[in-house]
């Protein structure tokens, strides 16, 4: 009996974000190979983070193509379903939207897999008015957590909904954590100002000025919002020079080594889903200090694994990460605890075990 087969439309880094590590994390899943024929087309038309919102001849060259790929391969093949992860509002659902009209026309079943909210900021207003119940209806739908399900609400049944958390793979031989002489603070995503760069600037301004001495180290790629040079701008304007350092993206063992240099990780964004680099601060044993956005409240338990705190509000910010600062037990319980959690809800083992079920669900 042949395998079911599944045609993949989804963004696969380059740049490097969540929603397109967890596509690759299933790309190269043995277990999904092993029980179904899959075919996997790179739905991204950036290739470099600075990319992202722009315009280009390149990018309309490589929608083009992408488009093709996807209509050969649903006219040359019989697919028992398509999946999809879609961006869900602004330019990007306008791109991605002739891709899921497309697959409903070829495939009865379609999956779409939210790694990105805002759908409710714009369910009322035109186009996405008439094109949101139109590309949703009659679609399964994957969500990271059900804090995520009122954004999606008014064009989505809960009967079609299904809970996925992602997950992140397990470092091999992590070592045990060096100790550093002063408390380093780790920020780790692309320099987005919707990330909280500037809300964490000012809290380490507040936290210097309190007398607390500690490093932070900003580690990511730079966006159109903000290049290497604005960013250091920022922190001489806030005199952070002797404890702020930008060290641009890092991959494999030098990342490994800032985690491992790590006291805190803090993650103040305000406009996120499920930030893969949180989970990967609790494998590495880290307390975390982020915010009440999307579905970080079900990541991080509050006074447990971390701290929560209103989006951008900076003083709770700072009063967060100045309770580890002073009290080095608490910082190292709740990092130990964030490490159980991790290992017992988010290895990349987990998310693979809860999508083959979802898929077979989907299927039967």
């Amino acid at each position: 009996m042949d395998k079911p087969r599944i045609l993949f439309i989804t963004p696969l880094p380059p740049p490097i974000h969540g929603s397109a590590m967890v596509s690759r994390y299933l790309q190269e899943s043995v277990q999904l190979q092993e029980q179904y024929q899959t075919t996997f087309i790179n739905l991204s038309t950036s290739r470099k983070m600075n990319e992202i919102g722009k315009r280009s001849i390149w990018k309309m060259i490589r929608f083009a193509g992408t488009y093709g790929k996807v209509l050969w391969q649903l006219l040359m093949h019989r697919f028992d379903l398509c999946y999809l992860a879609i961006t869900c509002q602004g330019i990007g659902f306008l791109k991605d939207t002739p891709f899921v009209l497309l697959c409903k026309l070829f495939c009865k079943k379609v999956v779409v897999h939210q790694h990105n909210k805002g759908m409710l900021r714009v369910v009322h207003r035109f186009p996405y008015s008439r094109l949101l119940p139109w590309v949703y209806q009659n679609v399964d739908v994957i969500l990271l957590s059900w804090e995520l399900y009122p954004d999606v609400m008014e064009v989505v049944p809960k009967k079609n909904v299904w809970i996925c958390p992602n997950g992140v793979p397990e470092v091999e031989c992590m070592k045990q954590k060096t100790q550093p002489a002063l408390p380093h603070l780790l920020f780790l995503s692309n320099l987005v100002e919707s990330k909280g760069v500037y809300v964490l600037l000012d809290a380490c301004k507040q936290l210097k000025e309190k007398g607390h001495r500690f490093v932070c180290h900003f580690v990511g790629g730079e966006s159109k919002e903000i290049n290497r040079e604005r960013f250091q701008l920022e922190v001489l304007d806030r005199q952070l020079e002797d404890c702020i350092f930008y060290v641009g993206p890092q991959y494999g063992k030098d990342k490994e080594r800032y985690f491992q240099e790590a006291t805190i990780f803090v993650q103040p964004t305000f406009e996120d889903c499920f930030p893969l680099t949180i989970l990967e601060a609790m494998q590495y044993g880290l307390p975390v200090v982020s915010t009440d956005e999307g579905a970080i409240p079900s990541m991080v338990i509050d006074g447990e694994t971390g701290w929560i705190s209103p989006r951008k509000n900076v003083d709770a910010l700072v009063n967060s990460i100045e309770k580890l600062l002073i009290d080095k037990e608490l910082c190292k319980q709740m990092g130990e605890k964030g490490r159980l959690r991790y290992k017992e809800r988010y290895t990349v083992e987990a998310f693979e075990k809860k999508f083959m079920d979802i898929l077979s669900e989907i299927l039967n």
